[in-house]
């Protein structure tokens, strides 16, 4: 699905459509403003956070990259480097933890502005703690956004105002949370296993 949205490949069959466009008769360059993907790998150049930031709107000024850090709920850990926006983050990013790694990524969707975003698993392998710090930045990334958000981690989806649940590659069920839980099926088993503690 991300990467159908993001148009990485075309479908064999159907068309995938933003604004009643299909993405095959749109270029890529098009596709990619208008579609920003925030994945559970994040990559991060072996740079300064200033260049990784720049990586998506290299016109951005110091001060739009604050405004996005701040919006992203990252710039207090950024601010307290020694080398602030210089700081190298190391190949991969493997100075930061992964919390900080997928604020700084939502950040850089912040400055590119697009008018879809697809997190794929964004919070898959976050602590309890990283994960309640990223899902406070996504609220600010995903507002007034379309936003497709693919999780196992239910707590990502629970406010959707759509849930599609796809098993074995076909959509089995959708409606709210509520109307999920309602209709008793996978949707609301998997809700009581991972929520039974």
């Amino acid at each position: 699905i991300a990467g159908l949205v993001s148009r990485l490949y075309d479908p064999t069959g159907g068309a995938v459509r933003i604004a009643g466009i299909d993405l095959r008769q749109a270029a890529l360059d098009d596709v990619r403003a208008a579609v920003g993907v925030v994945a559970q790998d994040v990559h991060l150049f072996h740079d300064t956070l200033a260049a990784n930031l720049r990586y998506a709107k290299p016109s951005a000024s110091d001060a739009d990259l604050v405004a996005a850090l701040r919006a992203a709920q990252i710039w207090d850990v950024i601010a307290r480097l020694p080398d602030g926006l210089d700081t190298v983050v190391g190949d991969r990013g493997h100075r930061m933890s992964g919390g900080e790694k997928q604020r700084i990524a939502i950040a850089r969707l912040l400055l590119r502005n697009p008018g879809v975003v697809v997190l794929d698993e964004a919070t898959a392998h976050l602590d309890a703690g990283s994960e309640a710090d990223v899902q406070a930045a996504l609220e600010v990334a995903l507002e007034g956004r379309t936003s497709i958000v693919i999780a196992h981690r239910l707590s990502t989806i629970r406010n959707a105002d759509q849930i599609a649940v796809i098993d074995a590659g076909r959509v089995v069920e959708h409606g709210t949370h509520d109307d999920l839980i309602r209709q008793g099926g996978l949707y609301a088993r998997l809700t009581a296993t991972q929520f039974a503690d």
